[in-house]
């Protein structure tokens, strides 16, 4: 069979379209196999293929296309489910006429699985009963419209007898088939160029509602003997979608019910779904659920710490759900314990975990042996064994060594998969302390898939989050050490909540080796998220485009650099008449002045403890050369405020540099350190130098980069979306690369877009109603203070946002009121963003009776405090919140009247 493949694009110079499908003809989806596209005219491009018979016996063929631009980028096209459709078979040429589906249309968003599945499920109707195939129709027209209000179909109508003649009163109405209205016509006699339109069409009134916005669509080419024309028409032309929804975020252990073991649950979803449903929300966003047990100890609270990228945490299993009848007597001894840590203001993490596990491991050995047999169970277990059974093997081994960093294990230190396969065997005499990690997996499989299958059936969509990195000493690292660079950590640049920047201490991701196998780590996490939630927040982005990565010698992440990122070469130094010497620029900046300056009077302590002098200045000695070692020392000895101040002061005066040198370059290439003119190494420069070195930095950081960094992440992000079919969030916040908005744009992927964190140079504050549509609003997150904690923080800027962003006049109250709350809230809400999302204490931050009295009490986390304990709960429970009604019914009322 002949096929003529027709794309609707106007190729530039240096571009080219390729075309790959699910057969051998078309490659695949080999991209190194697919077809080269021919420039036909300033509307068209395209080629000639031939598919053998026995090709075409087959099922319909898939396929789709790629852009390759002039930079060199490949780029795949949204999905769009495009088939060649093999049903008639005395067809010997098939022309297809399709339309470039540019990932970043706004439509594509309401076909993935949220919309799909849930928020649009049951939103329109199938047009009419299907008829009868036209065998002799010559043209199958195919377009796709998601946001059909009830009663309406896609119609059709336009130029010559064939097609109506533009008639609105009985125009040509098509069928629903998947995610396509198609229609079949037969236009052998209908002449050349003929145009048309689709168009709303209400069945029940039958009225003709609404033409699709814009020119008349044109049907090039003809129709001939044996010959069958496909059109992929893309999108009705609806206008501006205009769908919204609001949600509610908030971590699961920080959930509250009557029923809780001192910490949120699984189990505790339903509740919060049940409210969500009374007050009009439509999404629940949760914080990562991963397991984080790394010490036993409140240290593993910190959930971007994940010892699996693949289990769940233990913290949130519901030990009533595991237990029947017969274990009854195991539930009644832990009842007071669990009354007693329910009652607690926050989580005593260490005691909940102790008790639900070795209450959980007592019920293991009551029902291993059913359990082992249940035919559900073996089906969980075989569809996960690829991660469950190293990682149950990884726990069995940190519990029995005490420790989860596997280098200091006496056996399986290097991950080998026959010895993990036969440690893990049934004949094994230790096999019931490998499998009770296998029950907890599957019994919180069970209550994670229970909540959001109840989320679903009451129109509430659940979203996750997705960590960007993994505990350094994680079983994904001990499997597959040379996915991740283990010689570094991986963090955040200084910002206004964290001045020394952020070390988070996972190692960083070898994406060279990630790309091997087509990133199936990825996809595989992907597939994990996707069994229980419908959106995902990718945290932290941009490290898809790079990664602030900081040497293991360091402990703060103001010594860090962006890799990849082309650094700065001596001859660039030279160049500028730069006059460089390594020792100056790359190392510790230590004078009298310094030292008196960062320490006063104990600077005499300093020099006699911690450095030497050498010609005029100072330099660390050895043992204190390095941040960790200073860190090291300073662990044996007993913290006070003096020797904190010290230990402070020791990383300044290390971080007191200008350059960092790329490592294994020989001192020829370097990065700036960055907040470089903050520091006094930078300030006793000349005026001349440090000008220059200025506008170095300047192109460095917020031009060099930018095309570099930009191809970094189409290398990765474009297939990582295509094989979800979630509905995907970026958080993009921080030190943000002009090639990043750009980006999430073409790919369709949802911004994040906070009022204090204003993306656009200049402002004080991002106004919610200048939000793009694909994006999340937010007045602030887990990593910030509450809109009421916020506002008691700087009285400056809270009383211009007073006035200014909220338009009162006068002086602004010291604390946040009710009202001012409510108003914030209100601006979020009639954002023009598909979603505003609210932490939960910022909803209940608009009722004088239902707020907390101290607003810092509701802050989750603190990002410039590597240790914080991150243990927050409501105050109040989900029962006693489901039972207000006046504020759940005024919340409603305002949800309702914003449009989401």
């Amino acid at each position: 069979m002949t096929i003529n493949f027709y794309l609707r694009f106007h190729l530039q110079f240096g571009q080219t379209m390729y075309v790959t499908g699910s057969c051998n003809a078309l490659g695949n989806y080999d991209q190194t196999k697919a077809i080269p596209l021919q420039y036909l005219n300033d509307e068209f491009c395209n080629c000639r293929i031939e598919i053998p018979d026995t090709e075409t016996d087959s099922a319909n063929i898939e396929y789709h296309y790629i852009l390759k631009d002039a930079n060199g980028n490949y780029i795949v096209e949204g999905k769009d489910d495009k088939e060649i459709d093999f049903t008639k078979k005395n067809i010997i040429e098939l022309e297809l006429v399709d339309t470039w589906n540019y990932a970043g249309t706004i439509e594509n968003a309401f076909y993935t699985k949220p919309f799909r599945d849930v928020l649009l499920k049951n939103s329109s109707p199938v047009a009419h009963t299907e008829t009868s195939p036209d065998v002799a129709a010559t043209h199958l027209f195919k377009v796709k419209c998601p946001l059909l209000k009830e009663n309406e179909v896609v119609c059709i109508t336009g130029s010559g007898k064939t097609f109506g003649d533009w008639n609105t009163v009985a125009p040509l109405l098509l069928t629903k088939q998947d995610n396509w209205w198609i229609t079949k016509i037969n236009l052998s006699n209908g002449g050349f160029a003929l145009s048309y339109k689709y168009g709303i069409y209400n069945v029940k009134e039958k009225s003709f509602v609404v033409f699709e916005t814009g020119d008349n669509r044109l049907l090039p080419g003809d129709s001939g003997q044996r010959k069958m024309t496909i059109l992929h028409d893309g999108f009705v032309r609806s206008g501006a979608a205009n769908w919204k929804g609001a949600g509610v975020a908030i971590p699961v252990f920080s959930l509250r019910s009557e029923n809780s073991f001192g910490t949120g649950e699984f189990s505790d979803i339903e509740l919060l779904v049940d409210w969500a449903k009374q007050t009009g929300l439509k999404l629940i966003q949760l914080l990562p659920v991963n397991d984080t047990t790394a010490t036993h100890t409140w240290l593993d609270s910190y959930p971007y710490a994940a010892v699996s990228a693949f289990a769940l945490h233990p913290l949130f299993l519901n030990l009533n759900k595991i237990a029947d009848s017969k274990n009854a007597s195991i539930i009644k001894t832990i009842k007071q314990k669990q009354k007693e840590l329910n009652a607690l203001s926050e989580v005593d993490y260490e005691q909940v975990m102790q008790y639900k596990f070795d209450t959980v491991k007592k019920l293991y050995h009551e029902q291993k042996q059913d359990f082992r047999s249940d035919l559900k169970y073996v089906e969980y277990f075989d569809l996960n064994r690829h991660w469950l059974v190293p990682y149950a093997v990884f726990c069995y081994l940190r519990d029995k060594y005490k420790t989860a960093d596997y280098s200091k294990w006496p056996v399986c230190s290097v991950y080998e998969e026959n010895a993990i396969q036969e440690l893990a065997s049934t004949a094994q005499t230790h096999y019931d302390g490998i499998a009770l990690h296998y029950f907890i997996q599957y019994h919180l499989h069970l209550q994670l898939k229970a909540a959001t299958l109840y989320a679903h059936r009451n129109g509430i969509v659940v979203k996750g989050d997705l960590p960007i990195g993994i505990y350094r000493y994680s079983c994904d690292a001990w499997m597959a050490p040379d996915l991740f660079n283990m010689d570094a950590q991986a963090g955040a640049p200084p910002d206004d909540f964290a001045v020394k920047g952020q070390n988070w201490g996972f190692p960083t991701y070898n994406w060279k080796k990630m790309q091997e196998d087509d990133f199936a780590w990825w996809r595989l996490r992907f597939k994990q998220m996707s069994a229980y939630f419908d959106v995902f927040r990718i945290d932290h982005i941009l490290g898809f485009f790079r990664i602030w990565s900081i040497p293991l010698d360091a402990v703060e992440g103001i010594l860090g650099h962006f890799v990849p990122a082309i650094p700065v070469q001596i001859s660039e130094l030279i160049q500028n008449n730069i006059s460089f010497q390594y020792q100056r620029y790359c190392k510790p900046y230590i004078t009298e002045y310094v030292l008196q300056e960062k320490f006063k009077e104990r600077a005499d302590f300093v020099k006699e403890n911690f450095l030497t002098q050498a010609d005029g200045f100072y330099e660390l000695k050895p043992a204190f050369d390095t941040q960790r070692k200073v860190a090291v020392y300073f662990n044996q000895v007993t913290a006070t405020d003096f020797t904190q101040l010290i230990k402070s002061g020791l990383f300044d005066l290390i971080s007191n540099i200008i350059f960092i040198e790329e490592p294994g370059s020989g001192m020829k290439q370097f990065h700036f350190r960055i907040g470089m003119e903050n520091t006094t190494s930078f300030r006793d420069l000349d005026e001349n130098t440090k000008q220059k070195l200025k506008d170095l930095y300047v192109s460095y950081f917020f031009r060099r980069q930018d095309d570099f960094w930009r191809k970094q992440a189409m290398e990765k992000l474009p297939e990582l979306k295509r094989s979800t079919d979630m509905l995907v969030c970026g958080e993009d916040l921080g030190m943000v690369p002009d090639c990043v908005p750009d980006v999430m744009r073409q790919l369709g992927v949802l911004s994040l877009e906070i009022q204090r964190m204003p993306k656009q140079t200049g402002l004080i504050f991002f106004h919610p109603r200048d939000a793009p549509y694909l994006s999340v609003v937010t007045p602030s997150t887990h990593d910030m203070s509450t809109v009421r904690g916020w506002w008691e923080e700087d009285p400056s800027k809270t009383q211009y946002f007073y006035n200014n962003m909220l338009g009162h006049y006068g002086a602004a109250p010291f604390y946040c009121e009710p009202y001012l709350n409510k108003e914030i809230v209100s601006q979020h809400l009639y954002s023009p963003a598909m979603w505003s999302i609210f932490q939960l204490q910022d909803i209940l931050g608009s009722s004088a009776a239902l707020r907390r009295n101290n607003p810092n009490d509701e802050r989750i986390n603190i990002p410039s405090d590597p240790a914080h304990y991150w243990r927050y709960r409501m105050h109040l429970t989900l029962e006693d919140l489901l039972k207000e009604t006046a504020f759940n019914e005024d919340l409603k009322k305002d949800v309702q009247a914003s449009g989401r």
